[in-house]
């Protein structure tokens, strides 16, 4: 290739850089990009190329296990979805929303500069690079923090970025790195977090490489738009157009459970029966109890 046409495409793909949303600039990840990477998705995106896994769907997933998801993603060729390990802020309910994900690297000068030059062009000027992510959160969003579990210097928020991520999102933070001021952070609320570790000193020594990038989390990959899901085990990443399918797996799990105890109770069918292969007309029983309940799922003979 000419030392023109290489400056040619340069200057191409610097054009179609500058014309991108706000979002997708830092790091040159583009919306095509975005897109392209999680193509496996048919739904609903953000503005930016980013999944929109339903709000309904996400309710479903509320009560399902790690185990649980576990199972479906593993049986889908998903094996390295799930990562434990954390400390655990405000913990109760679980954390369940569509990740908003960033990348923080060690810093280097020269690679700053470029990236506080883009964020003077994209008007991101007067707060530190950890609050640009804050600003693309909307409701529902989990933000997810790749920050190479630095933990001194490594504090992405405190009390008060806390309080801005919970009002735009209304659910909280899963970061491979650390927070600072837990007591505060405590008192927010709902504020559901996942972290690495605590520290006192604010964020330092690292530069934001990317906004709804692809990133990792201990084992997982975790791309833009997929479900965080927590539970006792720890945090489960599901891929976006896995969602309905472990929440309807899941789901079948729990009303088959709930059959089966019914039967048992009602001495209907002995364990050995309940345990086993299903009769149809055991499938059909069910499948009468499942539109009992309002689910649309019904089982399928073939399935046993």
């Amino acid at each position: 290739m000419t030392l023109g046409k290489r400056s040619a495409i340069l200057a191409a793909s610097l054009a179609f850089a500058s014309a991108l949303p706000l979002a997708a600039q830092i790091g040159m990840f583009s919306n095509e990009q975005r897109i392209d990477i999680t193509r496996a998705w048919k739904g609903e995106r953000f503005p930016d190329g980013r999944p929109k896994v339903p709000d309904a769907v996400l309710d479903r997933l509320r009560n399902v296990t790690a185990e649980e998801a576990w199972g479906t993603l593993r049986g889908a060729g998903y094996r390295l979805q799930f990562e434990s390990g954390w400390k655990e802020l405000n913990g109760g309910q679980r954390l369940v929303g569509r990740a908003v994900t960033c990348v923080f690297m060690p810093f280097r000068p020269d690679m700053n500069a470029v990236i506080n030059d883009h964020a003077k062009q994209e008007g991101r000027e007067g707060h530190g690079q950890n609050s640009w992510v804050i600003d693309t959160l909307t409701k529902g969003d989990v933000m997810v923090v790749d920050l190479f579990g630095k933990i001194k210097d490594g504090t992405i928020i405190g009390d008060n970025l806390g309080t801005s991520i919970m009002s735009k999102t209304g659910t909280g933070l899963v970061v491979d790195g650390a927070v600072r001021d837990p007591s505060g952070l405590s008192e927010i609320k709902g504020f559901h977090i996942f972290t690495r570790g605590f520290d006192p000193s604010a964020i330092a020594g690292v530069t934001l490489m990317g906004i709804n990038t692809p990133i990792r989390i201990g084992q997982a990959t975790v791309l833009p738009g997929d479900v965080v899901l927590s539970d006792r085990d720890g945090i489960t990443f599901i891929p976006a157009q896995l969602a309905e399918k472990v929440a309807d797996d899941a789901e079948m799990t729990h009303y088959r459970d709930d059959w089966g105890h019914e039967m048992l109770r009602e001495g209907k069918y002995a364990p050995g029966q309940i345990d086993g292969q299903w009769t149809p007309g055991m499938i059909d029983e069910f499948n009468q109890f499942l539109a009992s309940k309002g689910s649309k799922l019904r089982m399928k003979p073939k399935q046993h």
